[in-house]
């Protein structure tokens, strides 16, 4: 969503995103590095471009090629602050709804912290630990968590940054205290030629994407990549293609979802054949309420849906108001999933290079 009116705006964002470069150049805003390499999944503008789905489908291929992963989030909208490690069964109040999803769809663990080194350190305690002996209740905090790091490192308990083991950062473009030796920049020509905010949705101007290790692009622009280049992008670009896989629903249906890019949503679900009785947007990251389930059932009878759908992420925010919703009007899902063209070429790209910054770190 555009917002022309806001432009004057947009002079006061760009100072203060100047402001912070010249934080992070001097080392006022220090940037700290976890033991292990680190790949950043991110974008330029404020979502919807993918980055879960990539997070999710780079864990399950690295995990098959024999690395240890894990995924380090913040967990946006979760309640606590303390760095936990996610528990499948748990809600999006305690770990947030990206990080949930990941847990359960990558099948590697997933930590969340606001910062996001904390998680990664977390992570690198329960891997040198065996996963015993250095949580209390499930989770470290505050001195408890200084003193098992400390600890470890006089006793020489971490692992060495040769072993093979990888931590993903989501959402970390602009997550820049967390080091990291790959950085996957998502891109699509809607963000391209964007904004700033608050006028657009871009956090960061076009120009920050030179700091990228490769970028990720719509497959289905052909045209995007030879743009790119003109620009000056010199490095890897990998073609994104994302499916939506819709389930079958006779007759029409509900449509409601609190992501990014509602639109985007709705416009998949109808060119995949399906007929949109209604379509409810909440905002992004919205956190349902029984009210909610009782609104959109009331409005999908008046309007003759014959059952809802939403996205994955909507359900895990949903938690067990998902089965409030009445037989006769069931609730389904319509997962996103990411594939990389030329897979192979990419993952020995990227092992490649994860190999280059353990060689490096082991100097």
């Amino acid at each position: 969503m555009r917002r022309p009116l806001l432009l004057p705006l947009v002079p006061l964002y760009a100072a203060g995103l100047r402001l912070r470069e010249m934080r992070l150049q001097r080392g006022w805003e220090p940037t700290r590095r976890l033991t292990h390499p680190v790949i950043s999944i991110g974008n330029l503008s404020t979502g919807g471009s993918g980055k879960t789905p990539l997070a999710t489908a780079l864990a399950k291929l690295l995990s098959a090629r024999g690395f240890h992963v894990d995924v380090l989030s913040r967990g946006y909208g979760r309640r606590s602050a303390v760095p936990l490690r996610v528990d499948l069964h748990g809600s999006a109040d305690q770990y947030g709804d990206e990080p949930l999803l990941i847990a359960r769809e990558a099948g590697v663990p997933v930590y969340v912290a606001p910062e996001r080194y904390d998680a990664g350190r977390l992570a690198e305690l329960e891997w040198a630990t065996g996963h015993e002996g250095t949580l209390q209740g499930g989770f470290l905090t505050g001195h408890d968590f200084s003193r098992a790091e400390t600890q470890q490192e006089e006793e020489g308990a971490l692992a060495p940054a040769s072993a093979r083991h990888v931590h993903i950062l989501d959402d970390g473009f602009q997550h820049r205290q967390l080091a990291r030796d790959i950085d996957i920049l998502l891109l699509n020509r809607e963000d391209w030629h964007d904004h700033l905010l608050p006028a657009g949705n871009l956090r960061e101007p076009v120009q920050a994407a030179r700091r990228a290790s490769v970028l990720g692009i719509p497959a289905d622009d052909p045209a995007f990549e030879p743009e790119l280049r003109s620009w000056g992008w010199n490095g890897p670009i990998w073609r994104i293609r994302r499916h939506m896989e819709i389930p079958e629903i006779d007759g029409p249906v509900a449509a409601f979802c609190g992501i990014a890019r509602t639109e985007q949503f709705f416009a998949g679900l109808e060119s995949a054949g399906l007929k949109l009785a209604t379509r409810t947007a909440f905002p992004d990251h919205h956190i349902y309420t029984t009210r909610d389930v009782e609104s959109l059932v009331t409005r999908a009878r008046s309007d003759g849906a014959r059952g809802f759908i939403t996205t994955e992420k909507d359900q895990v925010r949903l938690g067990k108001l998902a089965s409030a919703f009445p037989f006769d009007l069931s609730l389904k899902t319509a997962p996103l999933t990411i594939e990389i063209e030329e897979e192979p070429i990419a993952l020995d790209w990227l092992t490649a290079r994860l190999a280059a910054s353990r060689a490096a770190v082991s100097v």
